[in-house]
C-alpha cells in the first residue's frame, strides 16, 4: 500500500530508531504496519518547537520529540495507547519520517573508526589515502554484518519496491546500522540510500527516478558481494565516517558558476570555483527544508546567502562571477572547502570564462571530457574529484526536434569545431527552479553561439544537463546581459530575459521553432542537420527487465515461452550474445523456487537470484557507458553522406 503524505510533514528520524522501533513490534503488528502507516498519514500533524503531535484518535496522540528537527532516540517517539511503546503507532510514525543521518557511532563503533583512521576530520596525510593503504580482511563481525546486509538488500530486491514494506524496509536499516557500527561506512550509507529510494517510489515522490533506485541497489549488492569475496581495496570499499580534508595554505579562487540543489528533505546553494592550477573546488549552503512547497524558492534564495568561507562577504551568486583570496584553505578529495575556524578569506577579482584560468576548462577535447566524465562515475561518490562530471562546451543551438521520449521537442545544439548534436535539458525537472523556462527561452533562438557548463547524461546520445551559459570567445552575436552579470548566467538561479538574447536574432527573424508543430518557419540560417540517432542495440530488452525486477519482484520475471524467445532471438540478431545470457539466468533464477510436498513455495534467501540480477545490471551499465563513450566520439556524418540522412535523424532547419 502505497503512503502519500507528505515529508515535509514530518521530522527526519534518524535509520536506526526506525529499525529498533519496528523490531519492537510482534509479528501480529508487524503485518498491519503499512496499513497503519496509511491511516495515520492522513492524519494532521501539528508542531511546537521541537515536538510534532499527531492525533491518532480522539483518545490518543503520538509526540514525536525531534530536536533540531531529527527524532534522534528510540524514546522521542511517544504514543498515549495502551499497547505503547510496543504499539503500531510508533512503527508507523517513524515509517512516515523522512530519513536523516546516520547518528554517531557507539564506543566500539567509534574506537574501531578511531584505530582505522584516526578521529575528527584530521588532514589527509595523517589518514592516508584508502588507495594507499594495504588490503585488510574483514573480521569476523565485518564479515557477519556484510552478509545481514547482503541477506536483506537481496530480500527487497526480490520484494519489488510494491511488496517492500515497513517491515523489509526497517530490516534493511537495522543490517545498515550493524555494518556501520562494524566500520563499514560504505555500504552502510548505500542501504540507507536504497530506502529512501524505495519510500520515494512507493509514495509516488516527483524526484523519484527508477533508474536512480535500480543504481542504488547495484551499488549495494555489488559493495556487499566484493567485502564478502575479499576483493581489495577493502579499505576503499569500507567507506570513511567523515571526509579528509588536506591543508592546501594559500589558494587564489576564481568563481565559475552556482546551482541549486533541492532533493525531498533538503534545499540549497553549491557555488563552483576554479583555482591557478585549474583544480575545481565547491562550497556548498544546504539546509533541511520544512515545506516541500516551499523548498523550491528555498534553493533559489540560497543563492543570495554569503558564502561561509572566512571573513567573505559576498553572495553565491556573486561569488560566482568574483574571486576569493584564501589563507588557511581546508579541500576534501571531492574538491569541498573546509570553513574551519582556521580559515581567512577576501574578496578579489575574479576571472572570465575566455580568460584563463577558467579559459582551460573548455580548452580539453570533448572526447577527453566525456571519457573522464564517465571514468569518475566508477569511483565511490565520495572520492570523485570536483566536477568530474561536468562538462565545458563551446556550442551553437539549433532548434528544436522531436528527439525525446514519444516525440517530445528537445533543444538541440552542436558542438563548435565538427563536434556532435547534442541534446540540451534542464538540469532539473522541478517547476519552481529556472532551468526549464530558461531552456524554453533558449530555445527561440537558434544560431546563438555559446560557451556552455553542463552535467554530462548518460545516454545512448550526446545529451548534456544545462547549468550555466555565456558568451564564447569572438562571438559575433554576445549575450547582452546586464554587467552586472559579467557575461554570464546561473540557469537555476537566474531567469533570462528576451532581451537577453535580442542581439543574437538571426536576421530573418527568431527560426526553427519545435517541429512537428507547423515545422520551422522560413528564414536564412545553415542547412538541415541530423538530430541524434535515437536507435542504438536493443539493450532495453535486458534493461527493462532488470527495471521490471525492482518494480514489481522476481516473480514478475516470468513471461511466456513466445516472449522469451523473442527477446533472445532479438539480442542475438544484434551481436548480443553475452545480454542474451545473463537474461536467460535472470529469468531461471527468478523461476527457480523449491516447494514443499504440499506444493508451497519454500522461502529461500534469494541469493541465487540477487547474483544473476547483479550480473545482468552490472552488464547493463558497462554497456551504457560504452554506447555513451561512443555516441560523443562518433562523427555526425561521414564523408562523402548527406547531413540530415542518419538511420531515425529528424531534420531541424535553423
Amino acid at each position: 500500500m502505497s503512503v502519500t503524505a507528505r515529508t515535509s510533514d514530518w521530522p527526519g528520524v534518524r535509520p536506526e530508531v526506525v529499525a529498533e522501533v519496528v523490531a519492537g513490534l510482534s509479528a501480529r503488528l508487524q503485518k498491519r504496519l503499512d496499513g497503519a502507516a496509511a491511516k495515520l498519514a492522513e492524519r494532521p500533524v501539528s508542531r511546537d518547537g521541537d515536538e510534532w503531535r499527531v492525533e491518532v484518535d480522539e483518545e490518543t496522540v503520538l509526540v514525536l520529540n525531534a530536536p533540531g528537527g531529527v527524532v534522534a532516540a528510540e524514546a522521542g517517539v511517544r504514543c498515549g495507547c495502551l499497547l505503547a511503546p510496543a504499539c503500531v503507532h510508533r512503527a508507523a510514525a517513524v515509517t512516515l519520517c523522512p530519513l536523516a543521518e546516520a547518528g554517531p557511532e557507539t564506543d566500539s563503533g567509534a574506537a574501531a573508526t578511531e584505530a582505522r583512521e584516526g578521529a575528527g576530520d584530521t588532514p589527509e596525510e595523517q589518514t592516508g589515502r584508502p588507495d594507499q593503504q594495504a588490503p585488510t580482511p574483514l573480521a569476523p563481525a565485518e564479515r557477519a554484518a556484510v552478509r545481514h546486509l547482503h541477506r536483506a538488500a537481496a530480500a527487497v530486491l526480490a520484494a519489488g519496491v510494491g511488496g517492500a514494506g515497513a517491515v523489509s524496509q526497517a530490516e534493511l536499516l537495522r543490517a545498515a546500522h550493524q555494518a556501520r557500527l562494524a566500520g563499514l561506512y560504505r555500504p552502510a550509507a548505500a542501504a540507507v540510500t536504497v530506502v529512501t529510494r524505495i519510500r520515494a517510489a512507493r509514495s509516488g515522490a516527483p524526484d523519484h527516478r527508477l533508474v536512480d533506485l535500480v543504481a542504488g541497489l547495484r551499488e549495494l549488492l555489488g559493495l556487499t558481494t566484493a567485502l564478502d569475496a575479499g576483493i581489495a581495496p577493502v579499505a576503499e570499499l569500507r567507506g570513511t565516517a567523515r571526509q579528509a580534508y588536506r591543508e592546501e595554505g594559500g589558494l587564489r579562487l576564481y568563481g565559475l558558476f552556482a546551482e541549486p540543489v533541492l532533493t525531498a528533505t533538503h534545499a540549497g546553494a553549491v557555488s563552483w570555483a576554479v583555482d591557478a592550477g585549474g583544480r575545481l573546488s565547491t562550497i556548498a549552503e544546504v539546509m533541511p527544508h520544512d515545506d516541500a512547497a516551499a523548498a523550491a524558492p528555498q534553493a533559489v534564495g540560497a543563492g543570495s546567502r554569503t558564502v561561509r568561507l572566512g571573513d567573505a562577504a559576498l553572495s553565491h551568486r556573486a561569488f560566482s562571477r568574483a574571486g576569493l583570496a584564501v589563507q588557511g584553505a581546508t579541500r576534501s578529495t571531492g574538491g569541498r572547502l573546509g570553513a574551519g575556524a582556521s580559515v581567512r578569506a577576501v574578496r578579489a577579482a575574479g576571472a572570465a570564462w575566455t580568460a584563463e584560468p577558467a579559459s582551460r576548462l573548455w580548452s580539453e577535447p570533448v572526447s577527453a571530457q566525456v571519457a573522464r566524465a564517465l571514468a569518475a562515475q566508477e569511483l565511490p561518490y565520495e572520492s570523485r574529484p570536483a566536477g568530474s562530471d561536468l562538462l565545458f562546451l563551446d556550442v551553437t543551438l539549433l532548434g528544436t526536434a522531436p528527439t525525446g521520449p514519444g516525440g517530445t521537442p528537445q533543444l538541440l545544439a552542436r558542438c563548435t569545431a565538427g563536434g556532435p548534436v547534442i541534446v540540451l535539458s534542464p538540469a532539473h525537472e522541478h517547476p519552481g527552479l529556472p532551468f526549464r523556462a530558461n531552456l524554453a527561452l533558449l530555445a527561440t533562438a537558434p544560431g546563438l553561439r555559446l560557451r556552455v557548463i553542463g552535467r554530462l547524461e548518460r545516454a545512448g546520445r550526446p545529451e548534456l544537463r544545462l547549468l550555466a551559459i555565456g558568451t564564447p570567445p569572438d562571438a559575433a552575436d554576445p549575450l547582452t546581459l546586464p554587467a552586472d552579470r559579467a557575461g554570464r548566467v546561473n540557469l537555476g538561479l537566474e531567469r533570462l530575459q528576451t532581451a537577453d538574447l535580442a542581439a543574437s536574432a538571426p536576421a530573418g527573424g527568431l527560426v526553427g521553432g519545435p517541429v512537428g508543430a507547423g515545422g520551422p518557419n522560413p528564414g536564412p540560417g545553415p542547412e538541415p542537420v541530423a538530430a541524434p540517432a535515437p536507435h542504438g542495440p536493443p539493450v532495453h530488452v535486458l534493461g527493462r527487465r532488470v527495471e521490471q525486477a525492482v518494480t514489481t519482484g522476481r516473480h514478475a520475471l516470468a513471461p511466456s515461452e513466445a516472449s522469451a524467445a523473442a527477446d533472445r532471438g532479438l539480442l542475438l540478431a544484434a551481436g548480443l550474445a553475452t545480454a542474451a545470457e545473463l537474461l536467460a539466468g535472470l529469468r531461471a533464477a527468478a523461476a527457480d523456487r523449491q516447494r514443499d510436498v504440499f506444493g508451497r513455495v519454500v522461502t529461500d534467501d534469494h541469493e541465487v537470484f540477487a547474483t544473476a540480477w547483479l550480473a545482468a545490471a552490472s552488464y547493463t551499465e558497462e554497456l551504457a557507458t560504452a554506447l555513451c563513450a561512443a555516441a560523443w566520439s562518433a562523427e555526425e556524418a561521414r564523408p562523402g553522406e548527406e547531413e540530415g540522412t542518419g538511420r531515425g535523424a529528424e531534420p531541424v532547419r535553423v
